[in-house]
């Protein structure tokens, strides 16, 4: 059943009964049935799980955890569906809808494992997928997904993209969940930037917040608003240069994605044993399966970074670009420049940023009615602008110990 939104509003309220304070947003409400559901081990495990790995080695603030930000998610998701219900459209959204899509906000990151940023480009299943699982097959989580009204495959459905879905609520749901300005997104360019002590990814929020509206059943911005997409894509670039891939956080990251790809190419490392670890389990894993490289966990664990020893921009056609294609001929390449060196093969490590987009998919709605795309309006961020913040960003460095030469890393270098 279709509700007015006035009365979709008061379904709403009626579910806050309870409160937890939060640093960025405040209060942030649950009703007991959702508190049952943080309260579950799997929602649990994510207060053991750095939101951003490594970054608090440059940043000793950023101790922040999975489990604040999927509240935060969830409380950004209300106040999305708050707004939405202030408008005299009619919406097309159940109040069993809109409580599932807030409890897909709550778990859409349990899928996630610890150094996610670091093994992003492994042959690993996708965090979505695996969270969609858990859902379906933990069951105490399933249980108290259940004891709050909803369906477990309907939450699951909303996170995982891959499944195929004719519901137009679902897919509503999506695109608000995932797209350019989700609440995931809003959630952790503050957060991050608010824990790192940097005012980069400070957004207007609450401003873009009132200005979405629902047109041809997906969520759209007013094109008022056009300002705050281009200031949440800047925000979004300088984080990126300035905490998610700064020299500091790409050593650590790339000395983690070493250990555990050499343990999966020589078989000491299965896939599944990384799913479900928090951090500490994550650090432990090293000694328990006996990886090749076990010394670069510890040298991270304890702060004892690489430096980057030899750097270029990214070149697509590069000589070096194309020895280094793939993660595993990555591996024969370190092995190759290590024998010239005359050092162990986990002293070089190769570090290429996987590529990413500053271009907005999300739907401008006119003072007229009409709606276009945001590529589609005259704005600073073309897609040309696009490609130069991502030039600009992506560099292929050599990681090794300080005591290695730079000038003999270079001689290794010249085939």
């Amino acid at each position: 059943m279709q509700y007015r939104n006035t009365e979709l509003l008061a379904a709403l309220y009626r579910q806050q009964e309870t409160t937890i304070r939060d640093p960025l947003w405040k209060d942030i409400k649950l009703s007991r049935a959702f508190k049952s559901i943080v309260l579950t081990p799997t929602v649990q495990k994510l207060g053991r799980i750095k939101q951003l790995g490594p970054t608090f080695h440059l940043y000793p603030g950023a101790v922040h955890t999975r489990l604040d930000h999927s509240l935060g998610v969830y409380h950004l998701g209300y106040s999305i569906l708050q707004s939405l219900c202030s408008h005299e459209q009619q919406l097309p959204i159940t109040e069993e809808g809109a409580l599932t899509f807030l409890c897909a906000c709550l778990l859409h990151d349990i899928g996630h494992f610890p150094f996610a940023h670091s093994l992003k480009e492994l042959p690993l299943t996708s965090h979505e997928e695996i969270a969609s699982a858990m859902i379906r097959e933990d069951k105490i989580l399933h249980s108290a997904i259940e004891q709050a009204g909803l369906d477990p495959e309907r939450v699951g459905s909303i996170i995982d993209e891959h499944q195929e879905s004719d519901d137009e609520e679902v897919l509503l749901y999506r695109s608000i969940l995932s797209g350019t300005l989700d609440p995931d997104k809003l959630d952790y360019l503050n957060r991050d930037a608010f824990f790192c002590g940097v005012p980069y990814g400070t957004q207007d929020v609450s401003y873009i917040v009132d200005r979405l509206v629902i047109a041809q059943g997906r969520l759209a911005l007013q094109e008022e608003a056009l300002g705050s997409v281009e200031h949440l894509l800047f925000s979004k670039y300088l984080m990126y240069r300035n905490v998610y891939w700064h020299t500091t956080t790409r050593s650590a990251t790339a000395m983690i994605k070493k250990a555990v790809l050499a343990s999966l190419a020589d078989g000491s490392l299965l896939a599944e044993d990384l799913y479900g670890l928090d951090d500490e389990q994550f650090f432990s894993l090293p000694q328990k399966k006996h990886f090749t490289y076990s010394n670069l966990f510890s040298l991270v664990r304890d702060n004892q970074l690489y430096t980057a020893k030899f750097e270029k921009p990214f070149e697509e056609a590069g000589v070096l670009e194309k020895m280094n294609h793939d993660l595993f001929t990555r591996l024969s390449f370190e092995r190759s420049i290590a024998k010239k060196l005359g050092c162990d093969p986990s002293e070089i490590i190769v570090d290429i940023p996987e590529p990413i987009s500053f271009e907005a998919n999300l739907p401008i709605l006119h003072e007229n009615g009409s709606l276009s795309g945001f590529g589609e309006v005259d704005y600073v961020f073309s897609n040309d602008i696009g490609r130069v913040f991502t030039k600009s960003l992506r560099k292929f460095r050599i990681f090794t110990p300080h005591t290695l030469s730079s000038e003999a890393l270079r001689r290794a270098l010249e085939f």
